[in-house]
This record gives structure tokens, C-alpha cells and sequence, in this order.
């Protein structure tokens, strides 16, 4: 029986897949995530001298790092050999935000959706994380996939991203 979640067997019950038979091709997945925050919170950051350190620096090295350790985060995720995986940190003063926009890549068998998901939400908790001291009522939002490529789906760009292209 194939069913539609991939992760679910004939039973219903949840299980690996087996990507064993897949053509290796390249993957590539961008993600976004963001955080809102007050002006003076988001300037602490920007000026450098918040007390933890550099911010930005920091959220970029922990979204890669989640990215390379996504299989031990979420269940049914394979471990893959990732080639290349960025964190981007975008200052949007004119809405106390920071955008977080993360691309993985791989040449394999398996999709990297979940690693770039995973990368640009872990980015954005750490920024909550180094800046709870300060603000306590920052909102992470808009976690999600922007673009994938490779593999049997094709390629997917999201609705609202449809006319900006492949980067």
C-alpha cells in the first residue's frame, strides 16, 4: 500500500523509510524563521555589545550545527553527509525582527527540508536564549520551508516566494 505519509506503514505505524532504492541526485532546501523582538532589544544586538557576545556569530554557528545534528533531533530523520549549509540574519528595523533564512545541500537519497527547518528555528531560539535577559516576550514565527529541489517531488518554491526564483 503506498501511502501518502511516507513514515507510516500499511498498519499505521511509524517507521523509517527506506530510501535504499532512491536515485542519488542533488538536494538543496531553504528555510526561513523569524523573531520579533523590541527596537531596543534588536539594537543591543546590532551595536555588539550585549553582554553574551556576538549574537548574530553565535545563532549562525548553532543553526549549522542543528543542521549537521537534525537526525538525533527528530526521530525518523536519516543522518546525512551535508556539503554545504548557511545561516543568514537579516535585521528588519522597520519591524523589530530578525529574519533567518538557512540553505542546506546534499548529494544523496534523502532530502534536506528537515535540516534547513531545523537550522533557522535553532538559530532563532538561540537568539531568544542570549537575549531572554533582556526581553522575555520575543515571538518566534514563521518557521518554514521556502524552496526544495531534487528528488522525485521536484522542485517546490513557496506561494509567497514564487516570483523572487531559485537562489
Amino acid at each position: 500500500m503506498n501511502h501518502p505519509l511516507s513514515h507510516l506503514n500499511a498498519a499505521g505505524e511509524a517507521h523509517m523509510v527506506d530510501v535504499g532504492d532512491k536515485t542519488i541526485t542533488e538536494r538543496i532546501a531553504r528555510a526561513e524563521s523569524c523573531i520579533d523582538m523590541s527596537a531596543d532589544t534588536l539594537a543591543l544586538i546590532l551595536s555588539g555589545e550585549h553582554h553574551k557576545g556576538d549574537v548574530f556569530a553565535t545563532a549562525r554557528i548553532a543553526g549549522i550545527m542543528a543542521a549537521k545534528k537534525t537526525a538525533d533531533l527528530i526521530p525518523l530523520c536519516h543522518p546525512l553527509m551535508l556539503t554545504k549549509v548557511e545561516v543568514d540574519l537579516i535585521p528588519e528595523l522597520e519591524h523589530n525582527r530578525v529574519r533567518i533564512t538557512s540553505l542546506c545541500k546534499l548529494t544523496g537519497k534523502t532530502g534536506v527540508e528537515m535540516e534547513a527547518l531545523t537550522a533557522a528555528s535553532v538559530a532563532a531560539l538561540t537568539i531568544y536564549d542570549m537575549c531572554k535577559a533582556v526581553q522575555k516576550d520575543m515571538i518566534i514565527s514563521q518557521v518554514k520551508l521556502l524552496e526544495k529541489q531534487g528528488g522525485k517531488s521536484g522542485h517546490f518554491i513557496a506561494k509567497e516566494n514564487a516570483n523572487k526564483g531559485s537562489q
